[in-house]
């Protein structure tokens, strides 16, 4: 099958999962990020092996606990019904900055932002993936009446920050264990690790935010 089809089908089914699963209800959006972590731990172990791990495993395991508490920063949970907006907002924004950064990268990047852990990554690329993140939160607000409009801006202006971050820190531990990939369990993508390292830093510095308004 030709490289990129099967990339564009492989993530087709890895989104469709990851929103069904977290949209469905509280019990398969608990499972799905549990089931999420444990690969995630598991590939961050493969990556230090013979290394030290605990700040590694420790970039793994804060995300994936603070993101089964979501459902409960209603002051009135559990007698709400649990809302997985928050997540879906994050997970749409996460996909908005990654696909427009690639495109602008590949298509205009020139000036690298830290070749020496991420060759690929570049300022035009961040700039790209930061305006189209802001054009969709600015579209998201428009329907999504459930969520404070003042967390959907902050979290559109640091999400390319955080997002970035993230996907920095797992580079560099791949760098080091000398691999690419932190898998190969999705075709064309790599690991679960590489899908969800965007991720790392963005959910604890939602959770806070959320805390605070």
């Amino acid at each position: 099958m030709n490289k990129n089809l099967k990339r564009a089908i492989s993530g087709i089914i890895y989104i469709a999962v990851m929103w069904t699963c977290t949209s469905y209800s509280e019990t398969t959006f608990s499972l799905l990020f549990a089931i999420l972590g444990i690969i995630s731990i598991y590939e961050m172990w493969r990556l230090r092996k013979g290394k030290s791990k605990f700040l590694a495993l420790l970039y793994i395991l804060l995300p994936f606990c603070l993101i089964q508490l979501f459902g409960m920063t209603d002051s009135n949970y559990p007698n709400t019904a649990f809302d997985p907006s928050l997540i879906l907002l994050i997970l749409v924004l996460t996909w908005t900055f990654d696909t427009f950064a690639y495109l602008f990268g590949v298509t205009f990047g020139k000036h690298k932002i830290m070749p020496s852990i991420s060759p690929k990554k570049s300022w035009e690329g961040f700039a790209g993936g930061f305006i189209f993140t802001i054009i969709t939160a600015y579209i998201i607000s428009e329907y999504l009446s459930t969520l404070n409009l003042e967390i959907i801006i902050i979290t559109s202006l640091l999400l390319p920050f955080t997002a970035t971050l993230g996907d920095f820190i797992a580079s560099f531990y791949k760098r080091q264990a000398g691999v690419k990939d932190s898998g190969n369990l999705i075709p064309g993508h790599g690991g679960i690790l590489d899908r969800m390292d965007a991720f790392m830093i963005t959910i604890p510095m939602i959770y806070i935010l959320t805390k605070i308004f």
